[in-house]
């Protein structure tokens, strides 16, 4: 059974969440779409930015459309100091009171991970202290540095926004390699846009890797990832130099119409249950395209395009207590079916979110699923290939 204080805290958040998606069913735009829209709630907590290395990892915050209110967080891990022709002392250079990498070919490059936060599509942000702390976490055990997503919420953005939201980014990274090389090459030895900013992003420009792709999704958010996983395949060469090669699946919210075992027994779940689910999805779907087997929400409907077996490698986590477990282990399972690589981490007593919600991050359980998806991501994004089997 799920600890003391998660039961207790259940009740508060199921509260909390719940009146929430009350009050923005009741909005009057209900139906319409905004397409700049918001990326958090009035509720949530902010973590600052942080351009220091004053805990292992610096982050930055930037704006990669100036159509929407589309966010990245950046999260850079200080072992992207770590080179053998530089001294710590050659990074210090506090040009704008953080850290400017140096010119130098040489700098560490690291895989880049796209993250995509929780909260059912109407809550949650890149930027809240739950979320940064998740970040921070991931970013130092898989040493990555991690882009955190803050997407444009619903109901003011509905569908496809925040899946739109997840491809731009995608674009975005591949749109920045292409920059830096050009830049590399000597054609321009500065690139600006037309309000005379530096396009080039230099966190990315000098540690990242984009040929080293992983997508992790949190509830909602894998629902994002997926999308932009199969986005990916899609696009193909078009791409490059990006390669999504891998991604991972938090406790997907998956639904559909035709109820599993999970959904029947586990209807009133810890934290989310189905009622606030569907609400959710109500919210976050056209009126005149609702239906829980809509593709956003029902990942094996048939006919899906492009066909599983040309999936990445995924990595898929489900808890004992959450009722959306059935649907991400059946994706899971037909996965494997077409000889993708997806095993299924699943958590006993575990609830929805048990390991990015704030009250529960400092859990052994959080830590060690943390530790689970920071080892099985270094077999895809390690230089030298095959350092872990199951």
């Amino acid at each position: 059974m799920p600890s003391v204080i998660a039961k207790l805290y259940s009740v508060f958040f199921k509260y909390q969440q719940k009146s929430l998606l009350q009050s923005l069913s009741q909005l009057p735009f209900s139906d319409k779409t905004d397409s700049f829209g918001l990326t958090s709630r009035p509720h949530e907590s902010i973590a600052s930015s942080n351009p220091l290395f004053t805990d292992g990892v610096a982050t930055k915050d930037i704006h990669v459309d100036p159509f929407s209110s589309l966010s990245l967080r950046i999260f850079l891990p200080e072992t992207a100091l770590a080179s053998p022709l530089a001294t710590r002392r050659d990074y210090d250079v506090p040009t704008y009171g953080g850290y400017s990498p140096p010119t130098s070919k040489f700098n560490r490059k690291l895989p880049v991970m796209l993250q995509f936060h929780g909260g059912g599509f109407v809550s949650g942000s890149n930027d809240s202290v739950a979320n940064d702390t998740f970040c921070r976490r991931i970013a130092k055990l898989c040493d990555v540095i991690v882009v955190a997503v803050g997407y444009r919420l619903a109901p003011e953005s509905r569908y496809p926004a925040a899946f739109e939201d997840g491809l731009t980014v995608l674009n975005w990274l591949a749109k920045q390699a292409n920059l830096d090389s050009c830049r590399r090459l000597g054609l321009q030895n500065r690139i600006f846009d037309s309000f005379g900013a530096s396009m080039v992003e230099p966190w990315l420009a000098a540690h990242g890797d984009p040929s080293r792709c992983v997508l992790l999704g949190v509830s909602s958010g894998a629902n994002i990832a997926d999308y932009v996983a199969r986005k990916s395949v899609e696009a193909g060469k078009l791409l490059d130099p990006v390669k999504v090669v891998a991604q991972v699946l938090m406790y997907p919210f998956f639904i559909g119409n035709t109820p599993t075992r999970s959904e029947v027994k586990l209807a009133n779940s810890y934290f989310y249950d189905k009622s606030m689910c569907k609400l959710a999805w109500k919210l976050f779907l056209p009126e005149e395209e609702f239906d829980l087997d809509h593709p956003a929400a029902n990942p094996l409907l048939r006919g899906r395009q492009p066909p599983l077996k040309y999936m990445p490698p995924s990595l898929i986590v489900v808890a004992e207590n959450d009722f959306m477990r059935d649907r991400a282990i059946a994706y899971s399972e037909e996965l494997r079916k077409v000889n993708v690589d997806a095993p299924l981490l699943d958590y006993k007593d575990a609830v929805h979110e048990f390991a990015t919600l704030d009250v529960l991050l400092h859990t052994p359980q959080a830590k060690a699923c943390a530790e689970d998806i920071s080892i099985w991501v270094k077999k895809y994004v390690s230089l030298r290939g095959n350092e872990f089997s199951y």
